[in-house]
């Protein structure tokens, strides 16, 4: 299997429960995928913080947003799984 570079960034806050339930909830897509999510702080970026505030946790692949507040298991797997269709 092909390892995916990182597609998916999920913007959260440290202090999020629902940031935390989302990234729990995608352990097992990543591992079914090999692919990887960066975790961006949106309190670390005055921008950032403007533009997610109340949404976060916000799951996005490759620039498009897949879900917000809770884990949208089968958007997620729709688009890693059209992605790795393209790398192969």
């Amino acid at each position: 299997m092909t390892t995916l570079a990182a597609p998916l960034t999920l913007y959260g806050r440290a202090w999020c429960h629902l940031c935390d339930d989302m990234r729990a909830g995608l352990e097992p897509l990543l591992l079914e995928f090999g692919a990887q999510v960066e975790i961006v702080d949106v309190d670390t970026d005055p921008a950032l913080e403007a533009r997610y505030s109340e949404l976060v946790p916000v799951l996005v692949c490759d620039g498009v947003e897949l879900c917000h507040y809770h884990l949208d298991e089968g958007r997620v797997r729709a688009a890693l799984s059209a992605r790795a269709g393209q790398i192969r």
